[in-house]
């Protein structure tokens, strides 16, 4: 990708030199350096008011008892994990952050599940744990369905969208909720299909 980025910026340099537009290039990426740096600043804050409520609702058990009601869909998406394995937090709190459209909030949660779930493929090495042991350094099939999920990502409140559309001057930032609930909800879908084909296949 570096090299990728490094070639396009350098064709973009020759280019606006070759057609006599080289001070409008230079005005470009200066004005899209101050455009980063305030987009960047209002995510941010977007950013630090979602992760704060999402402490906030886990320090008030509001997780706990999310996670409870979605202990059916964990066990269906992961029926490998043990039924209250530290694992099933982290995922349920990166399954509602990202539902919700909070995609940079579920980061932590994503990486402390992939983190727990490491810990669970140990346990299984070690004869702590049944299930199906992979060599270490391949990801398990919880791995890889967890990170199948998390891409594909089904959202209702696209905040982090709706906040690059109000920063633009969108006349209605939200008008993209009814379309994204439509596309992420056939990714997810299409994501769960996908892993349930490939778990059953290697078990045959």
């Amino acid at each position: 990708m570096n090299y990728l980025w490094a070639f396009m910026i350098l064709i973009g340099i020759v280019y606006a030199a070759l057609t006599g537009n080289l001070q409008n290039a230079a005005d470009a990426a200066l004005s899209s350096a101050q455009e980063a740096v305030q987009l960047s600043l209002t995510m941010c804050g977007i950013m630090s008011l979602w992760v704060g409520l999402m402490e906030v609702a886990k320090d008030s058990g509001l997780i706990d008892k999310i996670k409870e009601s979605t202990d059916p869909l964990l066990h269906f998406l992961f029926p490998s994990i043990p039924q209250h394995h530290p694992a099933k937090e982290p995922i349920a709190m990166n399954i509602i952050a990202n539902v919700l459209g909070l995609g940079w909030a579920a980061t932590p949660a994503g990486l402390k599940a992939m983190e727990e779930l490491s810990k669970l493929e140990d346990d299984r090495r070690q004869g702590r744990l049944p299930g199906p042991v992979r060599k270490k350094g391949i990801a398990s099939n919880e791995m890889c369905t967890f990170l199948i999920i998390n891409i594909s990502s089904l959202q209702l409140i696209p905040v982090n969208v709706i906040a690059y559309r109000s920063q633009y001057g969108s006349v209605n930032p939200a008008a993209i909720v009814g379309p994204g609930i439509a596309a992420t909800a056939v990714s997810t879908v299409a994501a769960v299909v996908f892993c349930k084909i490939m778990d059953r296949r290697q078990i045959r």
